[in-house]
């Protein structure tokens, strides 16, 4: 929806004297934006997340031996919170990554697009989409895998049930 209305919608927003004619974005730009957007309001909520689940007493504890609130930021809040904060955030890069098949609703031409047009010559929906399928799969477990390893140099313990973590 959100693609929709910046694409479709912000041509008909007229504004004396700003933008008399709407505001007419090209498709790339509205989805870069409308991405943008999209995953900055979630990452920014689970930054503010991460950064509230350190104690309180970490800062006050960083006050009392002299600390400034930059230091204390630096040296003590964002390096606990980054633990907390990289599972959920390379999980909305990865829904990211797949999200952008949305694009081809605004005239974007990419992956799933480019295969609906093959498709259409060559009448073999099954193995052009399979094939797309595919290619998002490898690109999800390789940046899944690379989570895990993240994680793993973090120290970030799962929290999923049966782990051996």
């Amino acid at each position: 929806m959100q693609l929709f209305i910046v694409y479709f919608g912000l041509p008909y927003l007229k504004i004396k004297g700003i933008a008399p004619d709407g505001i007419k974005l090209d498709a790339f730009i509205a989805g870069v934006i409308t991405f943008s957007l999209n995953t900055g309001a979630y990452a920014s909520e689970t930054i503010r997340a991460a950064i509230s689940s350190v104690p309180r007493g970490q800062w006050e504890a960083a006050f009392s031996i002299g600390m400034t609130r930059k230091q204390t930021l630096k040296r003590i809040i964002l390096p606990q919170a980054l633990r907390v904060s990289v599972p959920p955030l390379a999980n909305s890069f990865i829904s990211l990554v797949k999200d952008t098949s949305l694009a081809a609703s605004i005239t974007i031409v990419e992956m799933f697009e480019v295969s609906q047009q093959i498709a259409a010559e060559n009448y073999q929906p099954l193995l052009m989409y399979s094939l797309v399928a595919a290619v998002y799969a490898v690109f999800c477990t390789i940046l899944s895998w690379g989570q895990g390893k993240l994680e793993s140099r973090l120290g970030v313990k799962s929290n999923m049930k049966g782990s051996d973590n």
